[in-house]
């Protein structure tokens, strides 16, 4: 008995010996790239390849929500009467309209509700988001993957909507960072809901971009995640985090946020090894943003981030929460080709018809 001891407690020795030992990454073999290693040593997984959902055609019903911050329900009823005019039959969340806590479109419940039904139903083919605020970070809580991939359909917002954005990206499903309910209610006839109309409608945009100062040159492919940067960061190692996979192209946007809280941010991702898996990066506008430090812009603050990374990078791209904002194709297979001359932005959508936007030029 005594000798079956000893015995038993050598192989747990040796079994707790060998869970406890380093995991080795396997070596990349000579004609394959290194697998991307996280900050905590593990192998960084594969963007899905997400899918397309149907693009609309006139009679299509589209969902309005509120998923974030509550809004004048005449701006609501604006945004219906654009959509409309789009050949499109709005329908509104049954709970939108309603406040909570002083500023949310309704109880957490509420909100998730509206998504959950708008999600489920097969007749809905898009959503629309009316304005972003705060208050997506809960719904991780309350939506699942498989609720997003059992009837795709696009998902249309930015700022807080960047959640619900990732949230598509991680279940495989395409979204569009754009414009929302609130700019198309002024009459749908601004470059960045006439962009988003025609996306909708199967008309992707490639964009041509006047060079920037700030550029960094090259060429790359990844599946475009990311969004505005405060609500991009808090997702990290929630099932939503979309800036957890390896060959990204990353956009990020802020409006009036500091200086030192942007930097705060950026330190984040780049301490996950986010930016390490990084083929490309966009900045989009970072719009009324606080000098308190004495930098001439963001891109000039994080400039020494980017110094040991051979990516291309885009500066000024016109989307967040300036005058333009327009259509980014989220978990599609983005092309970023930066060049002395300019750069081009391109998305791989199944399907689509492809329309030129030359920029500025466009926004004119």
């Amino acid at each position: 008995m005594k000798k079956t001891l000893l015995m038993a407690a050598a192989v747990v020795a040796l079994c707790i010996a060998a869970s406890c030992s380093p995991k080795k990454v396997p070596a990349a073999t000579s004609s394959a790239q290194p697998a991307a290693i996280d900050a905590q040593g593990a192998i960084a997984p594969v963007a899905p390849d997400c899918i397309a959902p149907a693009f609309l055609k006139p009679g299509d019903k589209v969902a309005l929500l509120t998923p974030s911050y509550t809004t004048p329900y005449e701006n609501v009823t604006a945004a219906a009467e654009v959509l409309r005019g789009w050949g499109l039959e709005p329908v509104v969340g049954p709970n939108v309209g309603k406040k909570f806590a002083g500023k949310y479109a309704g109880t957490l419940e509420e909100r998730a509700a509206d998504l959950t039904w708008a999600l489920a139903d097969p007749q809905i083919k898009a959503i629309i988001c009316s304005r972003g605020g705060y208050g997506s970070i809960r719904l991780t809580e309350r939506l699942k993957p498989e609720l997003f991939a059992a009837n795709p359909k696009w998902i249309v917002g930015y700022s807080d909507i960047t959640t619900l954005l990732e949230m598509a990206t991680c279940a495989g499903v395409m979204s569009l960072h754009a414009t929302m309910g609130n700019s198309i209610a002024a009459g749908g006839e601004d470059v960045s809901s006439r962009l988003l109309r025609s996306t909708l409608f199967g008309t992707v945009p490639q964009y041509e971009l006047q060079p920037h100062p700030m550029n960094k040159p090259g060429y790359a492919k990844g599946t475009l995640v990311g969004g505005n940067i405060c609500t991009l960061v808090p997702n990290v190692d929630t099932w939503a985090d979309a800036a957890r996979y390896d060959g990204i192209i990353l956009f990020l946007e802020e409006v009036e946020e500091s200086f030192h809280n942007i930097d705060r941010l950026f330190n984040m991702l780049r301490f996950r090894g986010i930016l390490s898996r990084c083929k490309g990066i966009i900045f989009g506008e970072f719009t009324d943003c606080g000098k308190d430090l004495d930098y001439v812009s963001v891109e000039h603050m994080i400039e020494t981030y980017l110094e040991g990374l051979d990516i291309p990078v885009v500066c000024g791209f016109p989307a967040g929460h300036g005058q333009f904002n327009l259509p980014l194709l989220m978990g599609s297979e983005a092309t970023l080709d930066v060049r002395p001359d300019g750069a081009t932005i391109s998305f791989d959508v199944p399907g689509a018809a492809t329309e030129p936007v030359s920029l500025p030029q466009a926004l004119q």
